[in-house]
């Protein structure tokens, strides 16, 4: 597989105290990379500047091969919309509204027509088994379905890599077990990237590598496959 997204040598300061320390990380198309460590380490930090969403204060974040410190706010917005989705531990759904419009809601944004935006919102929904709750709000929904309305949300525009941070770290274990697998799935079918940060060792299990931070320095920890589901369900 070839690199899709990479971080050679970053840096990041918050003030006085450093998040990372020179991390360099290679993301491949249609992998699943899971980032660990302990709380602090810089997992977060590194997550946002690979999305464009903090800026290094050193180093480099290129996405297909190109180095986005040339990318202005506006164009690094336009890359978030269209090849980058997000997926927070709390989903950060609009409580407002409905998981349809929730789902949707990345698809009027770029212009499409409310019709269609539903329509490709609902197929989303029934990938994720969520369809019969299209009309209930985040406040109705339990823990794991938020996070595959969240999941939904992310991946209804297409794009080229999901950022995950934490998503299953509000959930208990059956939940995180049932959000995984359709994250799984669903990446599989589709080829989209996945960058996970978490610090539980069952949710890295999921992923096909496995990179460490300690100390704001990243370390591959395993090259091989190692995913929580039988090979069989994964390649599907």
């Amino acid at each position: 597989m070839s690199t899709l997204l990479a971080a050679e040598g970053l840096t990041k300061s918050y003030g006085s105290t450093p998040a990372l320390r020179g991390a360099s990380v290679a993301v491949r198309a249609g992998e699943i990379l899971a980032v660990t460590g302990a709380s602090g380490s810089g997992k977060s930090t590194l997550l946002h500047c690979l999305a464009g969403i903090v800026r290094p204060d050193a180093g480099t974040v290129t996405y297909a091969g190109t180095p986005l410190d040339g990318y202005d706010e506006e164009r690094l917005s336009a890359l978030r919309r269209t090849d980058f989705g997000i997926v927070f531990q709390f989903g950060q759904l609009i409580p407002e509204l409905t998981a349809l419009d929730n789902v949707a809601l990345p698809l009027l944004l770029a212009g499409r027509p409310r019709a269609v935006a539903h329509n490709e919102a609902d197929a989303w929904l029934e990938r994720f088994g969520m369809r019969g709750r299209r009309e209930l709000r985040p406040g109705e929904l339990s823990g794991g379905q938020a996070q595959r309305v969240a999941l939904a949300r992310a991946l209804v525009t297409a794009p080229k890599v999901v950022f995950a941070d934490e998503p299953t770290g509000a959930l208990d274990t059956l939940a995180t077990e049932q959000v995984l697998t359709s994250l799984v799935h669903t990446v599989r079918e589709t080829h989209t990237a996945v960058v996970l940060v978490t610090h539980e060792a069952q949710v890295a299990a999921y992923a096909d590598r496995e990179v460490s931070l300690r100390d704001g320095v990243a370390q591959e920890t395993s090259g091989a496959f190692a995913s929580g589901l039988p090979s069989s369900e994964v390649t599907r």
